[in-house]
C-alpha cells in the first residue's frame, strides 16, 4: 500500500500570527515538503492545479518535473488534474514528457475542478462539466494507447492522424486515477477503463464514502477486470497531530475555525466526528486510518492533507516528521497483514510494464509512429492527405 501527502496549494493567512505567505514563499514550501516526505520515507506527494487565487497551483507539471530532479524514489502525482479545463493533447504531451523525464515516477489523477469562474476562462461551461471530463478523458486514453489516433467530438477540434509525442514511456501509459468527492459517473468512468478511483474522503461522511467506492467497485467486476475486491482504490484524508491529544485539538483549532473550505461552520468536534479528519495523537491516527479500511475494504493508495489552512511551514515538516517516523510505520505492518494474496497492490511503472510484457506487448523505448516529416501524417492514410489539400 502507498502511503503519501497531497497538497491544494493554497495560499492562507495563518489566523495565529496574521502572517500571508506569498507566492515565492508557498511554491518554494511545497518543494521543502515534498523533500521531506521523500526524507521521510513516504511513497508519493501530489499537488492540485487551480486557476485562481488564493491557490499557487497552476502547473503541477513544472513542479512535479522540479521535485523530481531533486529525489530519487519518492513517486508524483496531482491532486488533481483538471480534465474539464486542460486540453487532453496538452495533458498527453506534458505528463508523457514527465514520465519520460522520472522514469516513469509518476500518474496523474484527474479531476473535473468545482470552481465555477475557471471554466469560461477556459472557454468551457461548467453546467458540461461531467460530460467534457468523460469526452475529454476518451481522447486522452486514445491518445495513449493508440499510435495514430483520427478523432470528432463536441468540445474541441477535430484530429486527423494525430500521433502524440512523445509516446508513452516504453509503450505503457501513465496509471491514472479518476477523483470524485459525489458524481457516481467519475466512478463509472474509472471502472470502465479498468482505472484507479480516488475518493478525496475529507467532507463527507463515511457512509457515502462507503457507498461510492461500492458503486466502483461492482462496476469494475461488470467490466471484466477483475473481482469487486480487487479494483484500485485511493482515499484522501487530513490529520493534525502532537503526542498529546488535547495539544493537537488546541494547535490546531484557530486554522480549522478560519479555513476557507470548512471554517466559520460546524465546530472541530462536530467536523471529527462526521468526517474522516483526525486531530490528535499519533496512535488515533493509526486507529481511524486502519479503520477505512472496514467500509472501503483493501485499498492502495492513502493520501494526506496536512499543509493547509494556513499553518506555517515548520509545523508542516513536524507533521511529515511524525507520518514518517510513528504512523505509517505501523500502518504499513497492519495493512499488509490484513491484505489477501488477490488484491493487487498498487500500480507502478515497473508493474505495468512487467503486466505489458507478460502479454506480449512490445516495451521498447520509442516510438512506433512512421509519419510524415511534413503533414504528420502516414502515407497509408490517404484519406487524410485528400483533407488537408494535399
Amino acid at each position: 500500500m502507498q502511503f503519501g501527502i497531497f497538497s491544494v496549494g493554497d495560499i492562507t493567512t495563518d489566523p495565529t500570527t496574521g502572517k500571508t505567505p506569498t507566492e515565492y514563499e508557498r511554491i518554494q514550501a511545497q518543494i521543502q515538503i515534498a523533500l521531506k516526505a521523500e526524507e521521510v520515507g513516504l511513497d508519493v506527494v501530489a499537488l492540485g492545479q487551480h486557476h485562481n487565487p488564493p491557490f499557487v497551483a497552476s502547473s503541477p507539471t513544472t513542479t512535479m518535473a522540479y521535485i523530481a530532479a531533486q529525489t530519487k524514489n519518492i513517486m508524483l502525482s496531482t491532486a488533481t488534474t483538471l480534465i474539464t479545463t486542460t486540453d487532453p493533447v496538452r495533458i498527453a504531451e506534458d505528463y508523457g514528457t514527465l514520465q519520460h523525464l522520472t522514469s516513469g515516477r509518476m500518474d496523474l489523477m484527474l479531476g473535473r475542478g468545482n470552481t465555477g469562474p475557471v471554466y469560461p476562462w477556459f472557454g468551457k461551461d461548467i453546467r458540461q462539466g461531467i460530460n467534457l471530463a468523460i469526452e475529454n478523458y476518451g481522447l486522452l486514453h486514445r491518445l495513449w494507447h493508440e499510435e495514430v489516433v483520427n478523432w470528432e467530438g463536441k468540445f474541441r477540434t477535430p484530429l486527423q492522424g494525430f500521433t502524440v509525442t512523445p509516446q508513452p514511456l516504453n509503450g505503457v501509459a501513465p496509471f491514472v486515477w479518476h477523483g470524485s468527492i459525489r458524481s457516481p459517473q467519475i466512478a463509472e468512468q474509472a471502472a470502465y477503463y479498468g482505472d484507479g478511483f480516488f475518493h478525496n474522503h475529507i467532507f463527507w461522511p463515511k457512509e457515502h464514502t462507503e457507498q461510492m467506492v461500492q458503486f466502483y467497485r461492482e462496476r469494475y467486476e461488470h467490466y471484466g477486470h477483475g473481482k469487486a475486491h480487487q479494483a484500485i482504490v485511493g482515499l484522501g484524508g487530513q490529520v493534525f497531530m502532537r503526542k498529546n491529544s488535547q495539544d493537537a485539538i488546541n494547535e490546531f483549532r484557530p486554522y480549522f475555525d478560519n479555513a476557507p473550505v470548512y471554517g466559520h461552520g460546524p465546530s472541530l468536534e462536530d467536523f471529527s466526528r462526521e468526517t474522516p479528519l483526525t486531530v490528535g495523537s499519533p496512535e488515533q491516527v493509526i486507529e481511524r486510518t486502519l479503520g477505512f479500511r472496514d467500509y472501503v475494504g483493501d485499498y492502495q493508495r492513502q493520501l494526506f492533507l496536512i499543509d493547509h489552512a494556513g499553518l506555517p511551514l515548520k509545523t508542516v515538516l513536524e507533521q511529515i516528521d511524525i507520518l514518517g517516523e510513528e504512523v505509517v510505520p505501523v500502518l504499513r505492518k497492519e495493512f499488509a497483514a490484513l491484505k489477501p494474496a488477490d488484491v493487487p497492490d498498487a500500480p507502478t511503472h515497473a508493474s505495468l510494464v512487467a503486466k505489458a510484457q507478460a502479454q506480449g506487448k512490445d516495451t521498447a523505448n520509442h516510438s512506433k509512429a512512421s509519419v510524415d516529416e511534413w503533414t504528420g501524417t502516414r502515407a497509408e492514410d490517404g484519406n487524410v492527405l485528400v483533407n488537408i489539400g494535399v
